[in-house]
């Protein structure tokens, strides 16, 4: 048996990169970067560098919890409107000289709490998580208005604001939230890839009926999808008091949209049972860095937009396609 030669092992290596799932993410992320490193001024400066990796930690975190639902075939539109609604709890009870802890505890409460009614809603009452979701939105919202009366609340503790903070890493601000988003992402990324909860995630987005007849408890693991969820909404809502210094019920306006676009973006099947938060991370990377490359070169926010659902289309489209392939 002969050893094969240097050359012939690194085409097989690169063979290997380019089938990866990550491999098209990782390379619209490595073009968009250079496009505005080419185009703009001020997108390769530590200021705007650092700007990035802030704006991608609420979203990013939202996302992680999208690409869990999305991974059993559902989608949550109310990510963004728990999140604020727990940034509101969080600082109106600090305001008005409540404990931070205890606000703390309470605004991720409320924002577990709405992610298991909508759980049991989708999985026990076997309610489509489009409509479920789409209700949430707006009843969440509007709570959040109601409880702060259409009024903001100034982040006033040292608890609260704690994932704002960081160290200096090259001339680049890289916070605390930065480490705990990835610290996130590396602990999910175990749990899907490692243990029997996230193959089941797996089994139940990819065949419902066939996860339940292997004897996986179908409607168990959809709803602790979606209290986990809660959960990650409520920790971004602790970081998005970080990053803004108040709590703000109008907020993450389209933070729903931008969760969806990095997870599609990433690679992970919105027709559930296919995808990686290795590629959500890349994706809500590539959606800040085109958020920021545009701001840098002039585009109007609104174009932006326009930008980013175009993504989301595409997206879905090619992963239609590629899914029509498969099944031939």
């Amino acid at each position: 048996m002969t050893e094969r030669e240097p050359g012939t092992q690194l085409r097989e290596a690169l063979r290997y990169a380019l089938r990866a799932p990550t491999a098209g993410p990782l390379a619209a992320l490595a073009v968009a970067v250079l496009v505005f490193w080419l185009t703009t001024d001020t997108f390769m400066t530590p200021e705007n560098l650092s700007l990035v990796l802030q704006q991608t930690i609420v979203i990013g975190t939202l996302a992680l919890g999208q690409s869990l639902i999305i991974l059993t075939a559902g989608i949550d539109l109310a990510n963004g409107a728990i999140a604020v609604l727990g940034t509101i709890v969080m600082a109106k009870l600090v305001f008005e000289g409540g404990s931070p802890a205890t606000a703390l505890l309470l605004g991720v409460v409320v924002a577990v709490l709405l992610g298991t009614v909508n759980g049991l809603l989708v999985a026990r009452l076997g309610l489509p998580s489009f409509i479920v979701t789409l209700g949430a939105l707006s009843v969440v919202y509007a709570t959040a208005r109601l409880y702060s009366d259409s009024r903001s609340y100034p982040v006033t503790s040292d608890l609260l604001d704690f994932w704002g903070h960081g160290i200096h890493l090259g001339g680049v601000l890289v916070t605390w939230g930065t480490f705990l988003l990835l610290g996130l992402y590396a602990f999910f990324w175990y749990v899907l890839t490692r243990t029997s909860w996230g193959r089941h995630i797996y089994a139940v987005g990819n065949a419902p009926e066939s996860a339940r007849l292997t004897g996986i408890n179908v409607r168990r693991t959809v709803l602790s999808v979606y209290v986990t969820a809660g959960l990650l909404y409520g920790i971004a809502a602790w970081q998005a008091l970080g990053r803004i210094p108040n709590a703000d019920p109008n907020a993450y306006q389209t933070a729903n949209l931008e969760s969806i676009t990095a997870v599609v973006i990433g690679g992970t099947s919105l027709f559930g049972g296919r995808g990686s938060v290795v590629g959500t991370l890349i994706g809500a990377l590539i959606v800040n860095v085109l958020r920021s490359g545009l701001t840098q070169a002039g585009i109007d926010s609104l174009y932006q937009d326009v930008a980013t659902g175009t993504l989301v289309v595409v997206a879905v489209g090619v992963d239609k396609v590629l899914r029509r392939g498969n099944t031939r």
